[in-house]
């Protein structure tokens, strides 16, 4: 199946594009945040001693054990990094979607057989927006999945007997991460971030623009004038469609994020040891641990995540 071209002619089109992507950023944090902090807190739970349960018996467990020690902040941990991050990420996702999509239509036009989007067009231009979300998604990310796993109100400093929590917010984090570690620190895990991004958008986008320009065509209605149920179904399909294609490289991202920035103290060292010892510890099982949640996650969150864009590039139109 091929899709219609995007309209090429507003001056303004990638004004309106960013400032829509960042409401559809801002929807997804709020909608989605204590599903991610669940599905983190499942992920990096470490393996439990011999003879011991482990420290969450499922997400039910997860959630009312983060409830009772942390009540409902707990679920919200780290949301300010996100709320900034993800409101950007987005941004960059749809800006960059939207202008590929826009050099695809103007290549196809030019060529001797004009023809509209190819779904394989649609699959680079989401996996392109996806490299380039990762430049900020990864420090984001990171930041945020170290705040998530700080469990209870404080934790131990490990000197003195006080206690207070080891990073006290996301500009604490930043900042001890970066006075020891240095850009780097803050990018850790970025290479499974990468293939993260490029497959899992490019799945994203394809399914979300398929089932988008299949109705247009369909119906013979314009984009404005689709549902907005149909827009939040859309977008929650898509998000399964992602989530689907890239969970076990979420699992080994979030793991190779928490571990220790001290290269003698790393339990992993490279992205293809940590699937290694994943797997030869936990089997296939310990690449979809906390994929409850994030299933739970997908369809609130890509659905606010879409509605978000759309609405918002009808009011800019």
């Amino acid at each position: 199946m091929s899709v219609s071209p995007p309209e090429t002619t507003d001056p303004f089109r990638a004004a309106k594009d960013c400032m829509a992507g960042t409401v559809g950023g801002i929807l997804q944090v709020f909608s989605g945040q204590p599903f991610d902090t669940v599905k983190v807190r499942l992920q990096t739970m470490p393996r439990p001693a011999p003879g011991q349960p482990p420290l969450y018996q499922g997400t039910l467990d997860c959630v009312r054990q983060t409830y009772r020690a942390e009540g409902l902040a707990g679920f919200y941990k780290g949301t300010t990094t996100p709320l900034v991050g993800v409101g950007l990420c987005v941004s960059i996702q749809f800006l960059v979607l939207e202008h590929m999509k826009r050099t695809f239509a103007q290549h196809n036009a030019a060529s001797t057989t004009p023809a509209p989007l190819s779904l394989t067009q649609l699959y680079v231009a989401g996996a392109t927006a996806g490299v380039a979300n990762s430049v900020v998604s990864g420090p984001v990310e990171h930041i945020r999945t170290r705040l998530q796993v700080q469990t209870g109100s404080a934790a131990s400093t490990g000197t003195g007997g006080s206690a207070r929590p080891f990073y006290n917010g996301p500009i604490d984090c930043v900042r001890q991460i970066y006075r020891s570690h240095g850009l780097p620190g803050l990018f850790k895990g970025q290479a499974a971030t990468i293939v993260r991004e490029f497959q899992g958008y490019g799945a994203y986008f394809l399914a979300y623009e398929y089932m988008i320009q299949r109705t247009m065509a369909r119906r013979q209605v314009a984009r404005d004038q689709i549902a907005a149920t149909e827009v939040c179904l859309y977008g929650a399909l898509a998000g399964y469609a992602m989530w689907g294609s890239v969970y076990p490289v979420d699992v080994i991202k979030s793991k190779l994020q928490t571990d220790s920035l001290v290269p003698h103290q790393r339990q992993y060292h490279s992205v293809l040891d940590c699937a290694r010892k994943t797997f030869r510890s936990e089997g296939v099982a310990g690449f979809y641990k906390g994929i409850v949640p994030c299933l739970l996650r997908a369809a609130p969150a890509n659905a606010a995540t879409f509605i978000g864009f759309e609405l918002a590039m009808r009011f800019l139109k």
